[in-house]
């Protein structure tokens, strides 16, 4: 049952951009055309989301297990994202916009590895919009650092075992100091979280859009967080209008 007032606004929307491959193939053209298309659709919908009042905006660039791609799709990809950071870092500054990078570094080229530490570094003191870039990211892989982490705590002495719960884990992973998303939206109609933000989302909202991401322009957002707030969220507990019927 829904309750009689909407949801606000999410605070942070996350967004699995699917659909690059399948929109290339139907026109005909090479995967790389759609990855193409679809950095050009994530300037617009960083400015839609800021505009909408949205603070935290994630977007899933490259996963952990997209290394497993044809090396010359992962060439092409990895030069998308020099273009981009290149070509569009100014600009996110001007628009005060704050670059955060969640991910595994370590395996990551050098040049890369710099682009987006330079993201990082020239936004960090921006307040408006933060756009947290997934790249090199896996969710298990994420879940594994931590608890990596937190034993070699336990191991020094440093963290006591009987101490660790949700909040000492949530404080090793990626995402720390970000909230977790209200909303994930998945482009491409396909349903699935795809090792994405596992930790996080335990209690987010789910949007699946039939548009390729490609296609995901400013009206799809707006129908995207539309149907958000006509959510009813009750994080486990029973909504107002519920207990109304059951007193």
């Amino acid at each position: 049952m829904r309750s009689e007032e909407p949801v606000s606004m999410p605070r942070h929307v996350a967004i699995i951009m699917d659909g690059n491959g399948r929109w290339a193939n139907a026109r005909g053209l090479p995967r790389t055309a759609g990855h193409r298309a679809g950095v050009e659709r994530v300037r617009e919908t960083v400015r839609t989301a800021a505009e909408a009042g949205v603070k935290y905006l994630t977007l899933f660039a490259f996963s952990s297990e997209n290394w497993n791609r044809p090396k010359e799709e992962v060439s092409d990809l990895m030069g998308l994202l020099r273009y981009f950071i290149r070509r569009d870092l100014a600009e996110l500054h001007r628009e005060n916009v704050r670059v955060r990078v969640i991910g595994c570094r370590a395996s990551v080229q050098p040049d890369i590895r710099a682009l987006l530490t330079e993201a990082e570094d020239r936004t960090r003191d921006n307040t408006g919009l933060s756009l947290v870039i997934a790249f090199n990211y896996g969710s298990r892989n994420e879940l594994a650092r931590a608890a990596r982490s937190i034993a070699e705590q336990v191991k020094s002495g440093a963290l006591d075992p009987a101490s660790i719960d949700e909040t000492t884990l949530a404080s090793y992973v990626d995402t720390v100091g970000i909230p977790d998303p209200d909303l994930v939206i998945r482009t491409s109609g396909e349903q699935r979280l795809s090792n994405f933000l596992l930790w996080q989302t335990a209690y987010s909202e789910f949007v699946f859009m039939p548009c390729l991401w490609p296609d995901f322009d400013r009206q799809a957002f707006h129908e995207a967080l539309a149907e958000y707030c006509r959510r009813d969220r009750r994080f486990g507990a029973v909504s107002a209008p519920e207990l109304a019927v059951g007193s």
